[in-house]
């Protein structure tokens, strides 16, 4: 289980995300995604490194379909980065830890 990344459903995206005072890094995944879930652990120790500068949360697309419509996102692993409530990057597919370190600190 995830210790320092958390899960967020279509009725919580906005107190979770879009109100946050912190940047949130929002990774949209699927338990059937192979992809998905060699990110995630990379994604939880992102989480930990980064934990004073940006929040991690994660979307199961089957489970809250509403919020990625919403967002245009069609593929997954899709990470959508938000800051004061507006989206400001993304990331598609399974990157590298070190990119993904290097997109939060470029962007958030």
């Amino acid at each position: 289980m995830a210790t320092f990344t958390k899960a967020v459903t279509d009725s919580s995206f906005e107190a979770e995300v879009l109100n946050s005072s912190t940047p949130v890094l929002v990774d949209f995944w699927a338990e059937w995604c192979g992809p998905c879930r060699a990110l995630a652990p990379k994604l939880e120790e992102v989480a930990q490194e980064l934990s004073a500068k940006v929040k991690i949360v994660k979307v199961n697309v089957d489970e809250n379909p509403g919020t990625p419509g919403k967002y245009g996102v069609r593929g997954i692993p899709a990470m959508l980065l938000f800051k004061g409530g507006a989206e400001v990057g993304q990331l598609v597919g399974n990157h590298p830890k070190e990119a993904i370190v290097e997109f939060l600190n470029k962007n958030s």
